[in-house]
């Protein structure tokens, strides 16, 4: 059975979370780290966020 988590952001966490996520200067694992959180907050399985 597929685990799933589930994420609740606001439009304005949202717009903030996307600037950071096209942001050249922030260190990469800030990038990745806003990535899964995006990608949990559209309710994917946890192995699809993984990938």
């Amino acid at each position: 059975m597929a685990q799933t988590v589930s994420v609740i952001l606001g439009s304005e966490d949202r717009i903030r979370l996307a600037a950071i996520l096209g942001d050249r200067n922030r260190p990469l694992k800030h990038v990745q780290r806003v990535n899964i959180i995006l990608l949990s907050a559209e309710w994917l399985p946890v192995l699809e966020v993984a990938r």
